[in-house]
């Protein structure tokens, strides 16, 4: 049973052309006195590629009922990212296309939900923000003080984000999953 183009939101999974999609954005876009079109960018859940979809007002979509289930990042290997489900000990693979950029917020060990579809599981499902701690970090240059500088910094997953220049290598700080900004140091 479908619902109207209308009522899609963004992170709603839905079936497209035979095909499990992830709404990464929704715009609803009324140009001048012309009919209202809905630009809906889909991400494939089992390749991980990027769709552009223009859609009108009257068009159906077929949402996907899904679940997450807690589930432990183990390792890498030849074929992917091994998971392991924290309930059933059950260990399957995820493909680095899939996982696309979650892979910056996860380390090895992790706790994380993993998104089921229809009985199998497709991706990860990560908070607003993560924990993570400063691998590498630039030296700060001494004199400056202006409050709102930033210096690059590495974190353990090897992603590279702006953090302040007081931040040292060996310190945990909150990062947005979203944006993949810094928020923060951790008081964990």
């Amino acid at each position: 049973m479908g619902i109207r183009v209308t009522e899609a939101r963004r992170g709603m999974v839905i079936r497209h052309q035979g095909e499990l999609y992830q709404i990464t954005r929704y715009d609803h876009v009324t140009p001048g006195n012309w009919r209202a079109i809905h630009h809906l960018n889909l991400r494939n859940l089992k390749t991980g590629r990027q769709k552009d979809v223009r859609m009108s007002t009257s068009d159906v979509i077929e949402p996907m009922f899904v679940e997450a289930k807690p589930c432990q990042y183990l390792y890498q290997d030849a074929n992917g990212h091994v998971f392991m489900d924290s309930e059933s000990f059950d260990q399957f693979h995820l493909s680095a296309e899939v996982l696309d950029e979650t892979l910056h917020y996860v380390v090895e060990g992790d706790s994380v939900e993993v998104v089921y579809v229809e009985g199998e599981p497709l991706n990860v499902q990560l908070p607003t923000s993560v924990t993570l701690e400063i691998a590498e970090a630039e030296e700060a240059i001494k004199g400056d003080t202006v409050s709102n500088l930033q210096k690059n910094a590495t974190l353990v997953t090897g992603y590279v984000l702006k953090v302040p220049l007081h931040i040292k290598p060996g310190e945990r700080i909150r990062v947005n999953t979203e944006t993949g900004e810094f928020l923060g140091r951790a008081t964990d």
